[in-house]
């Protein structure tokens, strides 16, 4: 039988639509939306999401909606699968939205404001209850359905995470309650530039040796910046700090470790962000981490090198040669 409960799903990139599945899997109704009408429209005539997660039929409690306004305002949860960038704007247009709870799913900061996205949240929804989902996970490997994953949902309340979590969670998809929503949106953000500085550095053909490092030293960095804002020291230990830049510095499937490749083989962001084809967070998510270092005072070398690839002021071998001749220092700064 099929859950009572509702949940819209708003984007339907490869993210949004593994969750979708994830939710339709375990017996919710789910409506599945995007602004973008011929994507919707592509699903809705094929019964999958063809361009973003081939090959993984929609069961018949998952419904593909082409007008948001059109939706019943019976919804029991609202999931946020979008870019940072265009958070605000589709908050904005949550048809009939009653207080429900809001679910987040996307990484990043707030383009321009560096704002945390459950703030965000909370300035345009103020009364909502927000939740956090974050960790190691590829989109492909979850829709499947019969892949181990485990992540983490985050909320102010841990009543709140588990009541979260519990949408999610089933025998593939372990869901581990949290209540430092702060942490695990830094850890689940600043990994991504560290993602971009793995794929240039392997891409140069650096090694493992020097991978290692910058994982190291990148999680030195998503720490100082996490405790800054407010984070848990413990909490960039965890599954939304070292697994998730474990996992993105070292698996192709990153998009923003395939950036870093393409980015050492001398093409420019452009070039690569077009052969990728899909949003790459990392890009925006550098900026905004510079300019909160920067409001933090924090020292962040491998974001400095990672900003200066992007802007084209250097290009990556002198990235990583500036990174590994930086004078000696303690290993706890």
């Amino acid at each position: 039988m099929s859950n009572k409960k509702t949940v819209m799903v708003l984007g339907a990139g490869s993210w949004g639509t593994a969750l979708a599945l994830v939710l339709a899997r375990n017996q919710y109704n789910v409506l599945l939306w995007d602004i973008n009408t011929e994507l919707i429209s592509n699903i809705q005539n094929e019964g999958m999401n063809s361009r973003f997660i081939p090959g993984v039929l929609f069961p018949e409690n998952l419904h593909v909606i082409a007008a948001i306004d059109d939706v019943s305002p019976e919804i029991d949860l609202y999931l946020m699968a979008v870019p940072c960038h265009a958070l605000r704007s589709c908050l904005e247009l949550l048809p009939n939205y009653n207080n429900q709870p809001v679910c987040l799913a996307c990484k990043g900061f707030e383009p321009g404001t560096q704002e945390l996205n459950h703030r965000v949240v909370e300035q345009v929804l103020t009364h909502a209850v927000v939740g956090v989902l974050s960790g190691p996970s590829f989109a492909k490997e979850v829709a499947k359905g019969d892949i181990p994953t485990a992540v983490t949902i985050a909320s102010k309340d841990m009543a709140h995470a588990q009541q979260f979590a519990d949408y999610f969670h089933n025998d593939f998809f372990r869901i581990y309650s949290h209540d430092d929503i702060i942490g695990v949106q830094v850890g689940g953000a600043v990994k991504n530039v560290m993602a971009i500085a793995a794929g240039i550095a392997d891409g140069l053909g650096f090694g493992a040796n020097t991978r290692s490092a910058l994982i190291t030293r990148g999680l030195n960095e998503i720490t100082q910046l996490g405790l800054a804002m407010g984070g848990r020291q413990e909490s960039f230990m965890g599954l939304s700090g070292l697994g998730d830049l474990i996992l993105t510095c070292t698996d192709d499937q990153s998009r923003n470790r395939r950036l870093g490749l393409f980015l050492a083989e001398g093409l420019s962001v452009q070039q690569a962000s077009d052969k990728i084809g899909q949003a790459i967070e990392g890009i925006k998510t550098a900026y905004e981490v510079g300019a909160l270092a920067a409001k933090y005072h924090i020292e962040m070398p491998i974001t400095d090198q990672v900003i200066g690839v992007l802007n084209g002021d250097i290009v990556p071998k002198q990235a990583v040669h500036a990174l590994l001749t930086r004078e000696p220092r303690s290993e706890l700064s």
